[in-house]
């Protein structure tokens, strides 16, 4: 067997390994570690290539930027149980709720705000299923509409800044997070304006599938009501402002005071704040918090080491050249590249998580996506649009599989008058996936929806370029005392000029000797 001929048998074994189910972490590590030792025994590279291993985990863990997930995740956690989604989705339920398609508004907007807040898929689409579900079955609405609309008001959390994703997008493809978190604001607004969108024309075509709530339904009304909504956003918003733009992840600012782990350092410390203004900050609430920052970080931590033995060995093996090789010979140019890439990874996420696509993938895609000339911001975001279907696919989503599990908790409790068949919950997700899709194109084609943001780079025009020579200044004249103060002892200075230097290159005139 030649080496150039094993890059290939070494990439489906990855895929074989992962679909087996066993976790990918400790399967990526026994593939990278079994493949190493059977190189080396092939002479393909000497058992010292092993010897890099150690220092490049400990290299990539000690990554400062990887440190703010663990702070990012703390305050999603904290913010999540302290129950600013119940108080945020019963405000804008009766704000929204009389309009034609209001509750599917509400969940909509309260996602998105969500999503720029906690940053946890699982948490916010059960949270938004307890509140908004039996009220959406009271009152009518479609069955596969609320599922879908509820799934994916959640996964947009993957794309909203300060997203886990972006981060770890920015740091594989060494890119700045603040960048990355201003060309996510484009595409994430986009979004939430197709989702509303969608809704309006539900409410066109199909007025009995989102119907308006009665005035019965509203508890408070007038200035009552405006309070309340607002006391769940401001304290909200105020927080994301502080955070993003502490670290320059807003739009049309230019420069960061704080690094993205000191940001979400200080994100961490604000979300109990909030919970503390909420009155629910104690003791369970930490623990719960630290319980679920401390197993995400686990996780995130494995798989980067097992990504890393993988990609290590895959590397020696000239794997990274097959990849180039292969994906830059695509008909198309870059086009044909994104497309390539978005449909691979669209099929891979039935059966990865995203943050295994980011740490195994995505070192492969990247090098291939910037000797092509593509920007790494806007090749990260546009992956992260693509990813966040990973949460909708129909059977695999998780998302689907959290709104299974709380809709049959709810009815069992007597929430729900009667129970969500499976069939709903996968079909009601179809058009969100296809909305989801239609925006990975929108940023292919355009994109402008995500540089428009990013701060524009200077362009130096060099025919245009002036070079301003110093002029040595004359020596000043004496003063009123006679005194020349360039020389205030009176001493001449020799003009060297006057006197020519000897010719080094003239012969010796005849009598005369050279000096040695």
């Amino acid at each position: 067997m030649h080496m150039e001929n094993f890059a290939p048998i070494m990439f489906a074994g990855l895929v074989v390994i992962m679909l087996i189910g066993f976790p990918v972490a400790f399967s990526l590590s026994a593939l990278g570690l079994i493949c190493g030792f059977f190189a080396i025994e092939m002479g393909w590279f000497p058992a010292g290539f092993m010897a890099n291993l150690p220092l490049n985990v400990f290299g990539i863990l000690s990554n400062e930027t990887l440190l703010a997930i663990p702070f990012f995740t703390l305050m999603g956690a904290v913010l999540e149980k302290c129950g600013l989604a119940e108080d945020m989705l019963d405000s804008m339920g009766q704000l929204f709720g009389p309009v034609r398609g209001g509750l599917g508004y509400s969940v909509i907007i309260v996602g998105f705000i969500l999503g720029a807040i906690t940053g946890t898929v699982a948490g916010q689409v059960i949270a938004m299923a307890m509140i908004s579900l039996p009220i959406m079955m009271r009152y009518g609405y479609d069955m596969r509409y609320s599922t879908g609309v509820l799934a994916a008001s959640g996964t947009i959390t993957q794309l909203v800044p300060p997203s886990l994703v972006l981060i770890v997008m920015a740091d594989q493809l060494g890119t700045d997070v603040g960048q990355m978190y201003k060309g996510a604001w484009g595409p994430s607004i986009l979004q939430v304006l197709i989702f509303a969108i969608y809704t309006f024309m539900v409410g066109r075509i199909r007025p009995h599938f989102v119907p308006g709530l009665p005035a019965s339904a509203r508890t408070l009304n007038g200035w009552a009501l405006w309070g309340k909504c607002l006391r769940g956003i401001i304290p909200s918003a105020i927080l994301i402002f502080a955070v993003l733009g502490s670290m320059g992840g807003l739009p049309f600012m230019d420069k960061a005071i704080a690094t993205p782990t000191e940001a979400g350092a200080m994100g961490a410390v604000g979300s109990l704040v909030l919970a503390l203004i909420h009155r629910r900050l104690n003791w369970q609430l930490l623990k719960d918090a630290m319980e679920g920052t401390m197993r995400l970080t686990a996780m995130v931590v494995f798989i980067l080491i097992g990504s890393r033995v993988f990609s290590l060995v895959f590397q020696g093996v000239d794997g990274a050249k097959w990849i180039e090789h292969m994906l830059s010979g695509l008909p198309g140019g870059q086009v044909g590249f994104l497309i390539a890439v978005n449909i691979f990874v669209f099929f891979l996420a039935f059966f990865l998580d995203f943050f295994e696509i980011a740490f195994i993938i995505l070192p492969l895609l990247g090098p291939v996506a910037h000797k092509l000339g593509i920007d790494m911001v806007w090749f990260g975001v546009l992956l992260c649009v693509n990813m966040q279907t990973s949460f909708m696919h129909p059977p695999f989503g998780f998302a689907l599989f959290y709104l299974r599990g709380i809709a049959d908790t709810l009815f069992k409790n007597g929430a729900l008058p009667k129970k969500v068949e499976s069939r709903d919950i996968y079909l009601g997700a179809v058009p969100w996936v296809a909305m989801q899709l239609l925006l990975v194109a929108i940023v292919i084609f355009f994109p402008q929806t995500v540089t428009v943001f990013l701060e524009k780079e200077k362009v130096v025009d060099i025919d245009k370029v002036n070079l301003d020579m110093p002029v040595e200044e004359q020596p000043s004249s004496p003063d009123n005392n006679g005194v020349n103060m360039e020389d205030p002892f009176g001493n001449e200075k020799k003009d060297e000029s006057s006197t020519p230097p000897p010719s080094t290159d003239a012969p010796p005139a005849s009598g005369e000797a050279t000096k040695p």
